[in-house]
């Protein structure tokens, strides 16, 4: 079997769209769709449900797709271990972070070092907007190959901790509860709240620890990104509860009274992508300058 029908393949079921797999590919799409088709006769199944305005993986795709992927892993390391005779790593690495995050996990210092070691890899970075659901669903479908996630992944991924940060709350200035030592979900509920969308980690802990609280509350604005939440809060708009990781100036931080679960934030692979070496040397950077895992 032509891996490259493989790489058509896993392209199509990342994209969902063929014209965008040619375009991530650098083929011509006739290309892409010949070659689906080859691979669909070769195997004696339909891997794509294609209409004029969608495309869907069949069972068989959603089955085999898994496998496809393993397969291309472990074809590029033993290209890797056979062929690159001069010691230098090749290849591309796709890795999802979250948005205004750039500094947690010494990002930039271990994607420097992976430069200076291996100039040959080519690294491109990707958001979700839906947070931590949404860059284990792009690992997932192969969109991705590595991703920063802050909940325990699912079963077909492998994940690495790197570091753990205990959650605060922060207020505006001036506020009432400014003046306590320390504060509870329950005196924050009643309060207008400032959070991340939907699919972060820290905002599906905190809605679990208000549902197990039985306590409501009241969203004055969803904001993209841990990041922006404290200047939010600083400019009076609600209250929030983060994960002590980004920097809080301007806001009154209060410790919890609530024992949440402490935010944790991992480095998530595809199970058996780690075998690849371009994911290798970036899990074992992290490694290096995220030891132990610590409270930000």
């Amino acid at each position: 079997m032509d891996t490259r029908l493989l790489e058509y393949f896993t392209a199509v079921a990342a994209e969902l769209n063929v014209t965008e797999a040619a375009h991530r590919l650098f083929m011509a799409q006739s290309t892409v769709s010949a070659g689906l088709r080859s691979l669909e006769r070769e195997l004696g199944v339909r891997l794509f449900e294609r209409t004029t305005k969608s495309v869907r993986l069949t069972d068989a795709g959603e089955a085999l797709l898994p496998q496809a992927q393993e397969i291309l892993d472990r074809v590029e390391a033993f290209g890797y271990l056979a062929g690159q005779s001069d010691g230098g790593l090749r290849g591309r690495l796709r890795l999802g972070i979250f948005s205004g995050l750039e500094q947690i996990g010494n990002l930039p210092t271990v994607l420097h070092e992976l430069r200076q070691h291996f100039p040959g890899v080519e690294v491109s970075l990707t958001t979700s907007a839906s947070g931590s659901l949404g860059l284990s669903d792009d690992l997932t479908h192969g969109r991705l190959d590595a991703a920063f996630v802050a909940l325990p992944p699912p079963p077909e991924l492998d994940a690495v901790e790197l570091l753990t940060a205990d959650y605060v709350a922060l207020l505006p200035p001036g506020h009432r509860l400014a003046a306590h030592p320390s504060v509870s979900l329950a005196d924050l509920a009643a309060e207008p709240w400032v959070d991340v969308p939907a699919g972060y980690g820290n905002r599906i802990q905190l809605d679990a620890a208000l549902t197990h609280a039985g306590l409501t509350r009241q969203i004055a604005a969803e904001v993209p990104g841990l990041p922006a939440v404290a200047g939010y809060v600083a400019g009076g708009l609600g209250v929030a509860v983060i994960p002590r990781v980004v920097d809080l100036e301007g806001c009154e931080a209060r410790p919890l009274t609530d024992q949440l679960p402490r935010w944790r934030l991992q480095i998530a692979t595809r199970t058996g992508s780690s075998r690849r070496p371009v994911v290798q040397a970036l899990i074992r950077l992290f490694g290096e300058h995220n030891q132990p895992a610590t409270s930000t």
